[in-house]
């Protein structure tokens, strides 16, 4: 089952959160799995547009998805899915 981890920033509005084992097959549905242990999650990770935010990244293993519109980056069994808050600034 992938294994899913939280950049610490997110502590800040989820003080509970911890890594997560979670059966998904892509980012989608991995989103909407976080979302029914995490409420709010979802609306953190995505606009009302249903797709990532700018301030978001999500990566698979060492690699940044690719569709950050519909969220069908395929997921394997034994993938480490990273999420973090993206940073800005000058």
């Amino acid at each position: 089952m992938p294994k899913v981890n939280f950049t610490s920033a997110l502590n800040r509005f989820f003080p509970n959160l911890q890594s997560l084992q979670i059966d998904a097959h892509n980012i989608s549905d991995l989103v909407k799995k976080i979302e029914a242990v995490y409420p709010g999650m979802k609306s953190y990770l995505l606009d009302d547009r249903g797709q990532l935010r700018k301030h978001v990244n999500i990566f698979v293993g060492e690699e940044l998805i690719q569709d950050d519109i519909n969220l069908t980056d395929e997921i394997l069994e034994n993938d480490e899915v990273f999420i973090f808050q993206a940073l800005s600034g000058g």
